[in-house]
């Protein structure tokens, strides 16, 4: 396994651009986006947190399961969000999502590095995220990474507020990116999360950012020598 995957040629075997995907959070960003802004929501209107009391003991209770901890998340969510509009979220989004972007220690050094030097190499380079997309492009914008294509989560409006339209994370990526019409096997694949082994299963390489031992362990039983590592700071 190689430590470093070098952009050395700007098309692939059929002689087209290179696909890249890069995953978001915790991969070019230490920690989750959507999660540190949805938290900024609960610390500037305190009596956010008084909604989430009286079902603190369910979300609890059902976040023993992968499932759960999805449902239970979602429902923070909408909490979080509860009579925000949709210019007001869209402003919030956005500044919060400058703001982060000024904080470099929050940012990967060599992955943000990496990715500028497969877009310079010509490579179609896109951004596969279950990050929310207004949130995503603006910290991509406030990066000076604006032309790069996103795929990213989405909020929808319901009768009871702001929920998850589509979930980006997992297999959807795969169905997200088949509605833009990107298909694998794509040629490269970047990512911390066993989360996103299906993007990386259908790549012609894969490099895995930063895995604890049980992630290395079952990404390379499925991709084997296509797998590279990187330790990323």
């Amino acid at each position: 396994m190689s430590a470093m995957l070098q952009p050395e040629s700007s098309t692939n075997p059929l002689g087209e651009p290179r696909l890249v995907l890069f995953d978001f959070d915790g991969t070019l960003l230490h920690g989750d986006a959507y999660t540190m802004f949805i938290r900024a929501q609960y610390r500037r209107a305190w009596w956010r947190g008084l909604l989430v009391l009286p079902v603190a003991p369910v979300l609890l209770a059902i976040s023993v399961t992968h499932r759960g901890r999805r449902a239970a998340a979602r429902a923070l969510v909408r909490l979080a969000l509860l009579g925000t509009g949709e210019q007001h979220y869209r402003e919030r989004a956005e500044s919060f999502g400058r703001e982060l972007a000024r904080n470099s220690r929050l940012f990967s050094r060599l992955g943000i590095s990496m990715l500028r030097r497969y877009m310079h190499a010509g490579d179609r380079v896109l951004i596969v995220t279950a990050c929310e997309e207004a949130l995503a492009r603006a910290i991509l914008d406030e990066l000076g990474l604006d032309a790069i294509e996103l795929v990213a989560s989405q909020l929808a409006r319901g009768k009871w507020g702001w929920r998850v339209g589509v979930h980006n994370i997992g297999a959807e990526k795969l169905r997200q990116l088949a509605l833009r019409g990107i298909c694998p096997p794509w040629d490269l694949a970047i990512s911390d999360s066993l989360a996103d082994l299906p993007i990386l299963t259908a790549a012609r390489e894969a490099l895995l950012v930063n895995p604890d031992r049980r992630t290395l362990k079952r990404v390379s039983a499925k991709l084997g020598t296509r797998l590279s590592v990187a330790e990323w700071d």
